[in-house]
């Protein structure tokens, strides 16, 4: 292209010198060969420019179709890698996944083995029936543990003192008494030396010239901030008698923030711990003198109870599991049973060797007994006393019905 429009202008300034030298030939001449040089100039540029673009054309239409190859290989190459990441990703899912259905497999494989060793030991236990199997579920390893959590004996007191304000100096103003465990008990509280003074009652029902309830009491007063104030207080009565605090609250602080309408709500909770003296007189022994027909003793804090192990496993499926079944307790001469009041405990094995030994005083702890060690007979002999003989008042009947499931006893 460059040469072209060179040798153009050379072209030119030579027909200028033409024309300066020559003077003498006619215009007209000159004129036409220089309009056919440059037509032959502008087809000659022409078919430079096209050849030009043309082969420009041609360089940007390979390098298009070079990126769009480069594109199309980088597409490739991103969905390989992504397909690559997320099969790496599948692989570790599929064998954690193997890995727990492994190990879910091995403890499952354990756990028969080791039913299996149970359910052996249970075929070898002397004198037990093919056709009734013990039942090891029904009793935990750590029997007296399990046994001390059921036995509890608790309940709770509240009242409402009206006009609390305006309570007369050292007097006792007492709440009426409920009846539990064959027990009477109630709350009191006295304005005595500038304070709020509280206190729980028991008083016995059936008299007995000895006797003691080991219990552990909780005091406690709500203010109007919802905020709890307890004092707490363990006493063995020996008498018929209140026991508690007398300077609970200051009389002050009592009137200025526990009154709700000039009134005062108080609660007591009582958690027995061991009676003796008490209820009726005991009617079977479990001494020594019952060592020949016995082959287990039983122990219930300090008192030992000779009995058969035959016989208790006849009576309750706890006991047949736990005296005959494959626990380290069936292996022993004597057995603790923790937690459990003695005097309780004498009862319901009178009940379980035929006695009429159920009465008010008693029934509550001979149920629960029942209940724990899974002894219909003596629950129904329970329930028949409840519906036949007791004097409890209704409520307390229901309530018993409720918590030890008396189908009988709920239909009153």
């Amino acid at each position: 292209m460059l040469t072209t429009l060179f040798s153009c202008f050379r072209f030119r300034e030579k027909t200028s010198n033409k024309i300066d030298n020559v003077g003498n030939e006619p215009a007209s001449e000159l004129m036409v060969e220089n309009a056919k040089t440059l037509e032959k100039l502008k087809i000659e540029v022409t078919e430079e420019i096209k050849k030009d673009n043309k082969q420009n054309l041609e360089e940007i239409t390979d390098r298009l179709q070079s990126m769009e190859a480069s594109i199309s290989k980088l597409l490739q190459l991103n969905e390989t890698a992504q397909k690559s990441k997320d099969d790496s990703k599948k692989e570790p899912i599929n064998e954690y996944t193997e890995q727990i259905r492994h190990r879910h497999e091995q403890r499952f494989n354990a756990l028969s083995d080791k039913l299996q060793s149970i359910e052996a030991s249970i075929q070898k236990s002397k004198d037990v029936s093919e056709k009734d199997p013990i039942d090891q579920s029904i009793v935990p390893i750590n029997n007296t543990t399990n046994v001390a959590s059921k036995t509890v004996k608790r309940f709770r007191l509240k009242h409402v003192f009206k006009d609390a304000a305006n309570l007369m100096m050292d007097q006792l103003n007492y709440s009426e008494y409920e009846n539990h465990y064959n027990v009477k008990w109630c709350v009191s509280v006295k304005r005595s030396n500038g304070h709020l003074g509280f206190y729980i009652h028991c008083e016995l029902i059936d008299p007995a010239d000895k006797w003691s309830i080991r219990t552990k009491l909780k005091y406690k007063v709500v203010n109007r901030l919802q905020s709890e104030i307890i004092r707490t207080l363990d006493y063995c009565y020996e008498n018929s008698e209140g026991r508690g605090c007398p300077s609970f609250l200051e009389w002050e602080e009592m009137k200025n923030w526990c009154l709700v309408g000039g009134n005062l709500t108080v609660e007591a909770e009582v958690t027995i711990i061991e009676t003796t003296g008490l209820g009726k007189k005991k009617i079977r022994k479990f001494d020594e003198s019952q060592k020949d027909v016995s082959d287990v003793i039983l122990v219930v804090g300090d008192t030992k109870f000779h009995v058969s192990k035959m016989f208790l496993a006849s009576q309750s499926s706890v006991f047949k599991a736990l005296l005959l079944g494959n626990f380290s307790e069936s292996k022993q001469s004597e057995v603790a049973l923790n937690g459990i009041d003695p005097d309780d405990f004498h009862y319901f094995l009178e009940v379980l060797y035929g006695e009429s030994a159920v009465n008010d005083f008693n029934v509550e702890g001979v149920a629960l007994l029942s209940d724990m060690y899974d002894a219909p007979t003596a629950m129904r002999r329970c329930e028949d006393f409840l519906l036949k003989e007791s004097k409890m008042p209704l409520e307390e009947k229901l309530e018993m019905a409720i918590r030890y499931n008396l189908e009988r006893l709920k239909a009153v």
